[in-house]
């Protein structure tokens, strides 16, 4: 099984689900074999594509989420939230939010 950050909250996908398309929100790809979380990985949004057969992710960025520099993330986060106050009009607020929400879900991710 997977459960993944969908656009509307979080989904489990099993062998033989229903067919869908769903956006992804930043966030975690936890990865179960049997009841046990195998893998974990952080994603900063896309698209997921289920069918009876497979789940495929289309990531804009995926990363192994022990492999997060929290230090990193956290300057990044930082000098983000400088360049929104300093953003000149609502594409550049938009484009600089959404980082600032990917940076925001990868250091909730590194805490988990």
């Amino acid at each position: 099984m997977v459960v993944i950050p969908g656009s509307e909250g979080n989904f489990g996908v099993l062998r033989r689900h229903a067919p869908f398309l769903s956006m992804i929100r930043p966030g975690v790809i936890d990865i179960y074999d049997e009841k046990q979380v195998t893998e974990r990985i952080f994603i900063a949004g896309g698209y997921a594509e289920v069918t009876p057969e497979r789940c495929t992710v289309l990531a804009d960025s995926a990363m192994p989420v022990g492999e997060i520099d929290r230090p990193k993330v956290e300057s990044e986060l930082k000098s983000l939230r400088e360049d929104l106050e300093d953003a000149k009009d609502e594409a550049e607020k938009h484009g600089v939010s959404a980082k600032i929400a990917i940076a925001e879900a990868k250091l909730k991710a590194a805490s988990a």
